[in-house]
């Protein structure tokens, strides 16, 4: 029997009434919750699911430790293959959140596609919208303690600096770009992350039943 799911360490399931749906041959342990796969291995077992969506794995994923995750009914949230979030990351899903293939995610970031609450202009009294879809380009290599809001949008190959906040499409900078800052904005052209270089490092580190 193949296993595709593994729960390294303590998590609590507030929820897990949403579905669970692998796009892809299926294997052992492929999709890892709080997989202990960077340098720091101790844990703090905070790990949460608070699962009401649908979660949709489109090949292997890793979350690391201390992990929350949460998705609203109707909301779906894609992971593409070989995507990951770094230790005491957070998704909280209430419209639409995905992460193309080999969308790499550093410690600490939070992937957030709602403001939680109701916002308006005080003299037109125009409501804002709460909820906007989130899509993270394939081959993105995102640094620690980055915020990603609604309505953010990133090309292929686009590299986020450390504590940066992503609120728009960037998509129209094109690829194999550098942004940063709060808000992030452009900071480099032409530079990207190797890897064909470190292609085989990370399946041998991540794909730990590869056959």
């Amino acid at each position: 029997m193949q296993l595709p799911f593994f729960i390294y360490g303590k998590a609590r399931f507030t929820s897990i009434a949403g579905d669970f749906i692998i796009d892809a041959p299926i294997q052992r342990g492929m999709i890892g919750f709080g997989q202990p796969y960077e340098i720091n291995k101790a844990s703090m077992g905070i790990s949460e699911f608070n699962v009401n969506g649908t979660l949709i794995f489109k090949g292997y994923f890793q979350l690391g430790k201390d992990f929350f995750v949460f998705t609203s009914k109707h909301a779906v949230c894609e992971f593409g293959h070989m995507s990951s979030l770094g230790c005491r990351s957070k998704i909280v899903c209430t419209s639409s959140i995905k992460f193309g293939e080999f969308a790499r995610l550093g410690p600490e970031c939070q992937v957030i596609d709602t403001n939680f609450h109701n916002m308006k202009n005080t003299i037109t009294h125009e409501v804002f919208e709460k909820s906007k879809p989130i899509d993270v380009g394939s081959y993105n290599f995102i640094s620690n303690r980055v915020t990603l809001l609604k309505g953010s949008s990133t090309p292929k190959y686009c590299t986020i600096a450390s504590n940066s906040v992503c609120t728009r499409d960037y998509t129209a900078l094109g690829n194999n770009i550098l942004i940063g800052g709060a808000p992030a904005k452009l900071i480099k052209e032409n530079i990207a992350r190797d890897w064909s270089g470190e292609k085989e490092g990370l399946e041998s580190l991540l794909m730990i039943f590869k056959k």
